[in-house]
């Protein structure tokens, strides 16, 4: 791994972005993630799956010790994709992003925005950066370790910087050899959404590590057996638990 920033001394590892069997492209099961991610040294780990909550839930209640798990969700917009951290309940698909933003503070959580400039995947600032948009969020995954688009974490990091918004390096994880492959070093007690908030305002380190290619095969037949097994993407109007 690369890194950019500071020092690290005294200080809690982070990975804000990371995925479970109960995202429709991903089959590793949470608590696996969970005990990889510790035993390589993450303190803080968001799992993030697409439009669910319920498998970071199940990773969060089984206390695993020497890491603390924040319940979060990847969730789908109009315009593209959210990191929402500290919800108990899955956000509406689909939604405009500005109502789905305020569905997520509705509940009390952070917004996050991930890989903003991936043309490959639903990337919300792929086509223009809007202003007041970023006004509104909380971070911004200035290094994504998936992020394959030549440039784009370099014009992530960049934008951040631009607008005084604090940048994060995540692994974006869907398979357990990802896992805390990028990540944030900070300072604080993360395990709110005030504490987390001031964290990411201080001083922060970017691990900046990269997704293996191998890893990125695997993608493609995770979403076959997933969609076997009826696990599929959250249709856009739709929440998870409630009937289609």
């Amino acid at each position: 791994m690369s890194a950019q920033g500071g020092s690290t001394s005294a200080r809690v590892i982070v990975d804000l972005h990371c995925h479970t069997n109960a995202s429709f492209d991903s089959l590793s099961n949470p608590l696996a993630v969970v005990r990889a991610a510790a035993t390589r040294g993450i303190t803080h780990l968001a799992i993030t799956d697409h439009d669910r909550v319920d498998g970071a839930q199940r990773a969060r209640d089984a206390r695993v010790p020497g890491i603390t798990v924040l319940v979060g969700a990847e969730v789908r917009t109009r315009e593209g994709d959210l990191i929402a951290l500290f919800i108990e309940q899955p956000i509406t698909a689909g939604l405009p992003v500005r109502e789905a933003i305020a569905a997520i503070r509705a509940q009390g959580g952070l917004v996050g925005i991930p890989h903003p400039f991936d043309g490959w995947r639903s990337s919300l600032l792929a086509g223009s950066a809007d202003e007041e948009l970023l006004a509104h969020v909380d971070w911004i995954e200035g290094w994504n370790a998936r992020l394959v688009a030549p440039g784009g974490n370099q014009r992530a990091a960049e934008l951040a910087a631009a607008h005084g918004i604090p940048a994060v390096a995540s692994s974006d994880a869907h398979t357990i050899l990802e896992v805390g492959g990028a990540a944030t070093a900070m300072s604080g007690d993360l395990s709110t959404p005030a504490g987390l908030r001031t964290a990411l305002r201080g001083d922060r380190e970017m691990i900046m590590g990269r997704g293996s290619l191998v890893a990125r095969l695997i993608t493609p037949v995770a979403k076959v057996v997933n969609a076997a097994r009826n696990n599929r993407r959250i249709p856009a109007g739709s929440r998870f638990g409630e009937p289609r």
